[in-house]
């Protein structure tokens, strides 16, 4: 057997950033440091995090007054927000910098009197967060909705899109929707986050060589069940798995390559433990592109020496700042 492996694959920057600031704030402020919802869509981040002091819950009413709060990597609401403040919650955000740029693009399309169209999956943590947004935003889940839509004004519309959708499916969407109104906006840059768009190529690029795909990620990570997605529309049988135990012996009983990728939000760790339990003659990787990016922490959360610090008080980013939204 051989194993293809796609790269780039596993943990994005943003991914990245909001597990670093979990941790470090446990270790700067002790435990226990609350979360809303998953920091990131994986079991075993959460479950790690957990062993170390985290307490993830689903809304602000589980966690005490005066508590320290993360927020996720998927952004909130300015209700959540709102809450939080008159809840005098200490708030740490973990929000992807690239979701708070769709948030930004909402808040300034509805501001000239747009329509704003938000292509995505309904009920996805990230969705919510966006929508609460503004007043009045629309979701598009495909191009049935896309094609139903109807709007006050059609030469006043734009679009935003979740960050972990599958490109061509978006540009489909994005086809429909520009039909029916020719005079539609869009961002100035793809929403479709960078992370998403490389992981996607590079399962593209190894199905059309395996008999198999394996994706290791969460079946509630939008950006791991796009990665199948795309593997079985290049032709090819694809499997979703947490990690090596939900293997099935069928699927890889006589194959002679197997293609493995894992989702943004999937520890690097997972896809070696697959590798060790396929036990392949040969491991070969694929890269169709490289990644530098990174994205800076709060200054209190890498210097516990930083003006302003204090232990148990509020070692987070403002909302909206330049140092949260910057590029390394």
């Amino acid at each position: 057997m051989e194993v293809l492996l796609a790269a780039p694959r596993s943990f994005c920057a943003g991914v990245e950033r909001a597990v670093d600031m979990v941790e470090n704030a446990l270790r700067l402020l002790g435990p226990p440091v609350w979360v809303r919802r998953q920091i990131v869509h994986n079991a075993h981040v959460v479950t790690r995090l957990e062993a170390l002091g985290a307490i993830f819950v689903d809304e602000l009413d589980q966690i005490p007054d005066g508590a320290t709060v993360v927020f996720s990597a998927h952004g909130v609401a300015p209700v959540v927000r709102a809450e939080a403040a008159r809840r005098g919650l200490h708030v740490i955000d973990a929000t992807c910098p690239l979701v708070a740029k769709v948030h930004t693009e909402a808040r300034r399309f509805a501001a000239r009197g747009d329509t704003v169209l938000l292509i995505g999956h309904d009920g996805h943590d990230e969705v919510e967060g966006t929508l609460g947004q503004i007043p009045g935003i629309r979701l598009v889940g495909d191009t049935a909705d896309a094609a139903a839509i109807e709007v006050d004004d059609p030469r006043r519309v734009a679009y935003l899109t979740q960050t972990t959708l599958a490109a061509d499916e978006t540009a489909a969407i994005v086809g429909t929707l520009r039909d029916r109104f020719p005079e539609l906006t869009g961002p100035e840059t793809d929403d479709i986050c960078y992370a998403t768009t490389n992981r996607q190529r590079a399962v593209a690029a190894i199905a059309e060589a395996s008999d198999v795909v394996l994706v290791v990620g969460s079946a509630n990570s939008s950006n791991s069940q796009r990665l199948v997605e795309v593997a079985r529309r290049n032709g090819t049988p694809a499997h979703l798995v947490e990690d090596a135990g939900q293997i099935r012996s069928e699927w890889v009983a006589g194959v002679r390559t197997v293609g493995l990728t894992a989702g943004a939000s999937a520890p690097p760790h997972l896809v070696d433990e697959v590798i060790a339990a396929l036990a392949p003659e040969i491991v070969t990787e694929h890269r169709v592109t490289d990644e530098n990016v990174t994205f800076v922490l709060p200054q209190a959360l890498r210097d516990p020496g930083a003006p302003g610090y204090r232990p148990g008080t509020h070692p987070g980013a403002t909302p909206g700042s330049r140092e949260r939204q910057s590029l390394r």
